[in-house]
């Protein structure tokens, strides 16, 4: 008994330090509905895949401190301590589904379930829970509430369960750990801070959302269409009020079908004062599915590379971009990929907190050299510049955080990131 409230006094000493956020999803615009959502940890490198009706449940550093508590009189938990069975009298302010979670004093979760609540008393009864201090989680769409519950029962083999025993509805529900029923919720290491790049899916859209989350919340995915004529599909993320691809453009055909000229030879690339198109080193299986095509500045002032709805940017919309960003000298950290997956170290301040995820895919010359892979990713606008020589461009480099603009020779190859009209 000694051990066992000392553990209390730890437990309440520590746990007001913890954060214990819970993120769940919803869809808009072209879908209602999320099917999976991947979550990327870009501070920690680490990464998530979840269904889209899933509870992601950001935790501390493994252990006592991935505990929260918050007093709440909605709670009532008898007897306590428990010796055979306790019962929990929950008291939702709103009708609608919660997540109902167990953990031990380690941090460990041992029950999940969701289950619906009426905005009345609901009673659950615990059993089977050995010796020890425990944390009842409720997480609904709009609160959360929680208590301690400290076990003081002889109980050795016996399997935990969680059984309804009233409510507005005659409904028993009963979880037996030991039986595989599948997780409502997923626990992921969290540090606070931390930036979290999440990419909502349902069906052919896809859409990312960068966010540093500090309380609970719903992530809404506005779901946009945009497929090129080839059927690739782009995700999408809104960045000041304006949409972008947030991947670079890989079709080979127009928005109309017609074929853009994939021009692998040297010479031929040289001649060009049409329209042209290529892959990194001719590489189309290595390169395409990340990096995209590189198209020439005949291509990209055409009107009808991107998928329908969508363009490709002027200078003067490239620009409203990195001004929203905190202008060229800052905004490149915050459009480039993080890590070092893509980009050569140091990748200096590669955040990603924009969402742009912009991607070192080199470039092809105008005297038709391919360079600077993993070095720096190119960009073209559609603005020719005043003598109409040449294109405005803009580029990300791994040394140096600032995005720099360029004037261009138009028969250079560079990648293209669509804007929704």
């Amino acid at each position: 008994m000694k051990k066992l409230l000392l553990l209390f006094a730890i437990f309440c000493v520590v746990s007001a330090n913890a954060q214990n956020y819970f993120i769940s999803f919803a869809g808009k615009g072209a879908s209602g509905s999320v099917s999976t959502v991947n979550v990327e940890n870009l501070m920690k490198n680490t990464t998530k895949t979840l269904n889209g009706n899933d509870v992601l449940h950001l935790t501390g550093t493994v252990g006592i401190n991935s505990i929260e508590y918050t007093h709440s009189k909605e709670l009532k938990i008898y007897p306590n301590p428990m010796t055979d069975h306790s019962t929990l009298e929950i008291y939702p302010p709103v009708a609608g589904n919660a997540v109902v979670s167990i953990y031990e004093i380690s941090g460990k979760q041992i029950f999940n379930h969701q289950n619906f609540l009426e905005n009345c008393k609901q009673e659950f009864r615990i059993s089977g829970l050995n010796n020890g201090l425990y944390l009842i989680d409720i997480k609904g769409n709009t609160y959360h509430i929680s208590g301690k519950l400290l076990s003081i029962s002889n109980n050795y083999g016996n399997l935990l369960s969680v059984e309804r025993i009233s409510s507005n509805h005659a409904v028993v529900v009963k979880e037996i750990l030991n039986e595989d029923k599948g997780s409502q919720s997923t626990d992921m290491e969290y540090s606070e801070g931390d930036r979290l790049k999440f990419t909502g899916i349902s069906g052919n859209y896809s859409t990312v959302f960068v966010y540093i989350p500090n309380k609970d919340t719903t992530i809404t995915f506005n779901f946009i269409a945009c497929t090129d004529f080839e059927k690739n599909n782009y995700q999408v993320v809104e960045i000041g009020g304006q949409t972008w691809m947030a991947e670079n453009l890989k079709s080979t055909k127009y928005n109309d079908g017609a074929l853009i000229p994939l021009v692998s030879d040297s010479l031929e690339w040289l001649g060009l004062t049409t329209a042209g198109c290529c892959f990194f080193r001719n590489n189309e299986a290595t390169y395409k599915n990340t990096y995209g095509a590189l198209y020439n500045f005949y291509a990209a002032n055409s009107g009808k590379l991107c998928p329908t709805d969508w363009h490709v940017p002027t200078n003067e919309q490239f620009t409203a971009l990195i001004t929203f960003l905190g202008g060229s000298s800052v905004a490149g950290g915050k459009m480039k990929e993080s890590g070092y997956t893509h980009w050569y170290q140091p990748n200096t301040l590669g955040t990603n907190e924009s969402g742009f995820t912009g991607l070192p895919a080199g470039w092809r010359g105008s005297t038709s050299k391919f360079q600077e892979m993993y070095v720096c990713g190119e960009f073209w606008t559609s603005t020719p510049n005043a003598g109409d020589t040449g294109g405005y461009s803009y580029y990300l480099d791994y040394w140096y955080k600032a995005v720099y603009g360029e004037n261009v020779n138009k028969k250079v190859g560079f990648s293209i990131r669509c804007l929704k009209d």
